[in-house]
């Protein structure tokens, strides 16, 4: 299982030579899908999401589909899945993406989906991985009433994977209450271990090994 959880979506070469050499070889030989889902839950201007559409398509695959994951049958969206060589998952609302999957019982086929697949995650598409993706991060982290918009009080991980949480955008302009002050926060509330990555960074799993790719600035507090 390969992952490449970005912040921002891939917005600098190092992150797309790093998503080059885990999907080895070159993109236009690969079929990538784009799961749009969790931005469907967010209010205002999507045009964050239309540019990071755009730039994905951009990289010239030999087939680029666009899979949501609600109102389909189970089969039909993991065979989509499993056609891709790349699944990339978008940015939006990550509580929203994570009952999408656990709703519609897509966690184990998703799972089995990404051996032998290369996973891109954008902010919230990054986020699915933790254990910790419940409603006690959610009062940790500041963003209950992220869930509570939705109707609802709690979240179940749905991969449940690693221990440490990943939390997006650290210093970008979009969120500018994102500062080391709000960070030092979080972690003076945190009993779990936490990866801060700016618009420039991805965390990137291979196997059993974690580390960081970026052209910007993260923290990690474990």
């Amino acid at each position: 299982m390969e992952l490449l959880l970005t912040s921002s979506g891939l917005g600098n070469d190092a992150l797309r030579d790093a998503l080059r050499e885990m999907v080895g070889k070159p993109f236009g030989s690969a079929n990538v899908v784009y799961v749009p889902t969790a931005s469907l839950a967010e209010p205002g201007d999507h045009g964050w999401f239309l540019a990071d559409l755009n730039r994905v398509h951009g990289l010239g695959w030999r087939e680029f589909d666009v899979l949501e994951l609600n109102g389909l049958p189970q089969r039909l969206v993991l065979d989509r899945l499993r056609h891709a060589d790349v699944i990339y998952v978008g940015g939006g609302s990550h509580y929203h993406l994570a009952r999408s999957i656990t709703g519609n019982d897509l966690a184990a086929g998703f799972l089995d989906a990404l051996r032998g697949r290369v996973y891109v995650g954008f902010s919230a598409g990054s986020m699915m991985f933790s254990r910790n993706l419940t409603e006690r991060s959610a009062d940790v982290i500041g963003d209950t009433a992220d869930l509570r918009v939705l109707g609802a009080t709690t979240v179940q991980p749905p991969f449940g994977l690693f221990d440490w949480y990943l939390k997006p955008h650290l210093y970008s302009p979009d969120f500018p209450e994102r500062d080391d002050a709000w960070a030092d926060r979080i972690v003076e509330r945190a009993d779990f271990p936490i990866y801060f990555i700016d618009d420039e960074t991805a965390v990137r799993v291979r196997g059993d090994e974690v580390d960081v790719v970026s052209e910007g600035r993260w923290r990690f507090h474990p």
